[in-house]
């Protein structure tokens, strides 16, 4: 297994989000490698929403986004890591290959959110995988079934675990 010296975490306070960073954080750990954690500010999410928050100042959602960085920052600390944050506005998908290139990354750790086919239609998402924009290794975590998921199976779930 390759040695990864610098790996960079992917957090946006989701559900999904709270897994990428729990696993980096127990592998970074493990592997004693530095940690960068990198919260991006959707604004293409933010722009479909433009009618909803023209009233919501930008400097409120700016704030609100830079607040989950910051928690992702002190959950690390509070398992004993020293991270660097890193805050940008974009597609997450640019933002992230940009930083993870700019500091030259071995590993990068992203949450990832099952969805339909509908709503991978409807989301328009043609601008290519992450792993097609970045030279180092990603580690895609999916924790727990999701509610919407286990109810359809007809099973129980239990939350998100945090740090």
């Amino acid at each position: 297994m390759p040695t990864f010296h610098r790996i960079l975490l992917c957090y946006d306070g989701t559900r999904e989000g709270q897994h990428a960073l729990k696993d980096g954080a127990c592998l970074a750990q493990e592997l004693h490698a530095q940690v960068h954690v990198l919260s991006v500010l959707n604004h293409s999410a933010w722009m479909q929403g433009a009618d909803i928050t023209s009233s919501v100042s930008i400097e409120f959602i700016t704030e609100s986004a830079r607040g989950l960085l910051d928690e992702g920052l002190q959950k690390l600390a509070a398992r004993g890591l020293t991270a660097t944050g890193h805050f940008a506005v974009g597609d997450p998908l640019d933002q992230i290959p940009l930083l993870a290139n700019e500091l030259n990354v071995d590993l990068i750790v992203v949450g990832h959110r099952h969805s339909s086919r509908l709503a991978r239609w409807w989301g328009g998402r043609s601008d290519g995988l992450l792993l097609d924009r970045v030279s180092c290794s990603v580690l895609i975590t999916m924790g727990p079934e999701s509610v919407a998921d286990s109810t359809v199976a007809g099973e129980a779930t239990r939350p998100a675990e945090h740090l």
